[in-house]
Parts: C-alpha cells; structure tokens; sequence
C-alpha cells in the first residue's frame, strides 16, 4: 500500500464519520436552538430543561439504518478489498 492510497481511505473514513454524525448533531442542534429561545423568551433558566429535550430529539434509532448501510457500504468497497488486495 502506498501513502497515496492510504490517504485516500483515510480521507474517505473521515467523510463518513461526519456524514454519519450529521443526523444526530443537526438534531441536537435544533433542539438546542429552540430550548435556548424558550428559555430567553420566558426568563426561565433551569439547567435540567435544555438536557432533557436535547436528549429526547436525538434520533439515533430513527437514523441508525442510515449509520449502517453507510458504514457496511465503505467497508465492503474500500478497507476489505484494500486488505484481501494486499
């Protein structure tokens, strides 16, 4: 294996881990915009309140089928045949 292609794939693991997060940061992400708005509009500022729907948006199970065809698909295309090819 030359360096050429090991950055390569090292490259094309690092895009699919941010294409794998983005689902549930972007979630995350919302959640967290509205609660801070709530929060600032009704003066409330419980610590609790912006963890618990934060937590309760994540939709890991809702995107975990995504998570996976993705991560089966870089596998069977590019690290096994890079290994069963020496």
């Amino acid at each position: 294996m030359n360096e050429g292609l090991f950055y390569d794939i090292l490259r094309e693991g690092l895009w699919i881990s941010v294409l794998i997060s983005t689902p549930i940061l972007a979630v995350a992400l919302v959640a967290g915009l509205v609660v801070g708005l709530f929060q600032a509009l009704t003066s409330i500022q419980e610590m609790t309140l912006t963890f618990v729907p934060k937590l309760a948006a994540i939709v890991f199970w809702a995107t975990m089928g995504f998570m996976t065809d993705t991560l089966v698909d870089y596998f069977d295309t590019t690290i096994i045949p890079t290994i069963a090819g020496g």
